[in-house]
């Protein structure tokens, strides 16, 4: 396990204490899972913000809107053969 010196502003470190003490946990496992979760928050926005960037160049690629246009109406033809077949075979309607 790695080693992390830090400073802390007084009432930060105050804080900590506080916390640590009313959760009868280390300081140090605080600012672990403090850390750990700042970092998986952040992992987090840079991955969405990587999915908009594809994203709005999906949309105003045109080769990029035709080609998901097409494989939207071969799904929406599944779809449909799939729902007439269900509509065809429930006689008992169950679902209304």
């Amino acid at each position: 396990m790695g080693t992390l010196t830090l400073r802390l502003p007084e009432q930060l470190d105050a804080r900590l204490s506080l916390f640590a003490k009313l959760e009868d946990s280390s300081r140090s496992e605080l600012v672990r899972m403090a850390l750990e979760k700042f970092l998986r928050d952040k992992e987090r926005e840079r991955l969405l913000a990587e999915v908009v960037q594809a994203a709005q160049f999906l949309a105003t690629d045109p080769a990029a809107q035709a080609e998901s246009n097409a494989i939207a109406a071969e799904f929406a033809a599944a779809d449909n053969e799939a729902l007439a077949q269900i509509e065809q075979t429930d006689n008992d309607g169950w679902w209304r």
